[in-house]
């Protein structure tokens, strides 16, 4: 018998919870229907938010964005793409990049596998110390709303807060 998920599963994404995050909506739909093997998420952002944890690299696992509405703006170390509705992008494993909303913002699906190695590697510089470094980062229930908390791996300074929806 297969150990993966064995039931159908069907829902309707807009009536999901928002997950933490920096953007307006982030729908957790693979969370939802129970996926074992890859990573769904349904992102609306407004313009210049960050989809989803800023400068990160995944060093083993691949993501794909396929635009919805509007357009996304991906940086890599070699240069920037503008990625508009219709269009998709692929980040191979271990590949840094940063995402954020354009101009209109965007809806956008974002996909990843094998989810079991989704963990990101973030390297950015931090308003505290001045150090390009990682972010550490712990959940946080804060009026019965869980917040992640993102700081600096060298100083310790927070960083970022991120939570759910608007």
């Amino acid at each position: 018998m297969d150990e993966h998920a064995t039931e159908y599963a069907h829902v309707v994404v807009d009536e999901l919870p928002d997950a933490p995050n920096p953007t307006r909506h982030k729908k957790e739909v693979d969370e939802a229907v129970g996926a074992t093997e890859f990573g769904f998420n349904v992102v609306t952002a407004d313009p210049g938010e960050k989809v989803p944890w800023g400068y990160h690299s995944h060093p083993d696992h691949e993501e794909l964005f396929y635009v919805l509405d509007g357009s996304l703006l991906v940086e890599t170390p070699e240069r920037e793409y503008e990625v508009a509705a219709g269009e998709a992008f692929f980040v191979p494993r271990g590949k840094p990049q940063r995402a954020v909303a354009g101009g209109d913002g965007c809806r956008l699906v974002a996909t990843g596998a094998p989810k079991a190695t989704d963990g990101a590697v973030i390297e950015e510089e931090c308003p505290e110390c001045g150090e390009t470094t990682g972010r550490d980062y712990r959940a946080e229930e804060v009026d019965e709303t869980t917040v992640y908390v993102l700081s600096c791996a060298a100083c310790g300074a927070e960083t970022d807060r991120l939570t759910p929806g608007p």
